[in-house]
């Protein structure tokens, strides 16, 4: 590597990192100016709150990666624009191609940190931060989705309960139904299901089991039962930001026995399965966008590129953002929500480097 591109790149990602050394200590303070009142009502242990503050600077950093990223491309190459840095590379026979180089070699180092990130250091984050929301911060909200728990838990049986109490590990109105080759053989209802911890059982109360019979059914009812069930009873409501908490193998794991269970979830699921890789991507095309706004000199200077590059950003947010809820709350495609934001800006970096280059 030549002189230009250890210049370039150490500044690429020293203005990267002092960038993430200056945002998250504001943003660990405007959070903690929030949360303070309910963790002294708590009073949470010092300890704990140290390592929330811990995992809320790895979430943070994690969620606003890109951001981060380009503004601080814009910030120093706008710098090198104004001090005519950038046009003494030019003229002296570098062509833009060759100036774009050192910083994709410092998008490509960026990018193995996403990764790093998003496949181990971000889960294990997302499970520290939610878990601690949900115990002190946000006491009366279920961290489950517990009401019309509907779920296929094999190829053969499904269940359903009206509502589920996590505390007591108790459903109502609950709905065993047993099927082979697509027919119902059998189907229990009961009041109420409990799971009791000591002996891994579950007690129903006002039992009904109907077999389904070639002439007639055959009805048992009892007031209380002891049984078992093929399915684990943590397994019937998962956290809501579970999939956030896996690594990314026991991610897949975990997507391909929500589909097995005809979970309604699975969007979600997919999204922050599909968003380990788009991050890493939107790296190259935010830098590449970032040089190419920012490499030129302009009469408002620096304020007038940081502008622009401010707006190019909070457009890319609400894209990502819009189509990540088209894709929760609806069938929209995950794997399109998570790349359309990626294509459309992609293409915009393809048009702004060739204009860039005249």
């Amino acid at each position: 590597m030549k002189i230009l591109d250890w210049y370039i790149l150490k500044r690429y990602l020293f203005t990267f990192f002092m960038m993430l050394l200056l945002f998250i200590p504001i943003g660990i303070t405007v959070h903690l100016a929030e949360k303070i009142g309910r963790i002294l009502e708590n009073e949470v242990p010092f300890g704990e709150v140290m390592l929330y503050f811990l995992d809320f600077t790895i979430y943070f950093a994690h969620l606003l990666f890109p951001l981060f990223l380009f503004l601080s491309v814009i910030w120093f190459t706008s710098k090198l624009a104004n001090n005519t840095e950038v046009i003494a590379f030019l003229s002296s026979g570098v062509s833009f191609t060759r100036f774009l180089r050192p910083y994709l070699i410092g998008a490509f180092f960026v990018a193995l940190l996403a990764i790093v990130l998003g496949l181990y250091l971000a889960p294990k984050a997302s499970e520290g931060f939610n878990d601690f929301s949900y115990k002190y911060l946000k006491k009366g909200r279920s961290a489950v989705e517990n009401t019309n728990v509907y779920r296929q838990i094999n190829d053969n049986d499904i269940i359903y309960v009206s509502r589920f109490d996590v505390k007591n590990k108790r459903g109502y109105d609950f709905t065993f139904e047993h099927f082979e080759n697509n027919k119902l053989i059998y189907k229990i209802n009961a009041s109420t299901i409990t799971y009791v911890e000591k002996d891994s059982t579950y007690l129903l109360t006002n039992y009904v089991k109907r077999k389904i019979g070639e002439v007639e059914d055959v009805i048992e009812e009892v007031k209380r039962k002891d049984t078992l069930f093929s399915f684990d009873v943590d397994d019937l409501t998962p956290v809501i930001y579970i999939a956030e908490t896996l690594s990314y193998p026991e991610l897949n794991e975990f997507i391909k026995k929500e589909e097995l269970r005809g979970s309604s979830n699975i969007g979600r699921y997919k999204l922050v399965k599909y968003r380990k890789w788009s991050l890493p991507v939107s790296v190259f095309i935010l830098t590449i966008i970032a040089v190419a706004v920012s490499s030129i000199k302009r009469r408002g200077g620096m304020g007038v590129n940081l502008a622009v590059g401010i707006c190019i950003a909070m457009v890319f947010v609400f894209f990502d953002k819009i189509f990540g809820v088209m894709a929760e709350q609806s069938d929209f495609p995950p794997v399109i929500a998570v790349w359309f934001p990626n294509v459309i800006f992609g293409i915009l970096a393809v048009y702004l480097l060739k204009n860039a280059k005249r």
